[in-house]
């Protein structure tokens, strides 16, 4: 089990990425907001369309729930 963020601010094309606590691309405490711990990135970017209907995985860390 990883602990998942999302990024408050969403990416050029509109996207809020999901990270987990140990990626090197995981944004400012101010500017990420805690999913909760989950065993795959996909129930963590479900979990992130709650409130940002247009999350997406890091390609970094989350990268089989990351869609170009």
């Amino acid at each position: 089990m990883k602990k998942y963020y999302v990024n408050k601010k969403a990416q050029s094309n509109g996207d809020h990425e999901v990270h987990t606590e140990d990626c090197r691309y995981l944004p400012d405490t101010s500017n990420r907001k805690y999913l909760g711990q989950y065993s795959s990135c996909k129930d963590a970017v479900k979990e992130a369309k709650k409130e940002y209907i247009q999350s997406n995985g890091c390609k970094t860390c989350s990268n089989e729930c990351h869609t170009s």
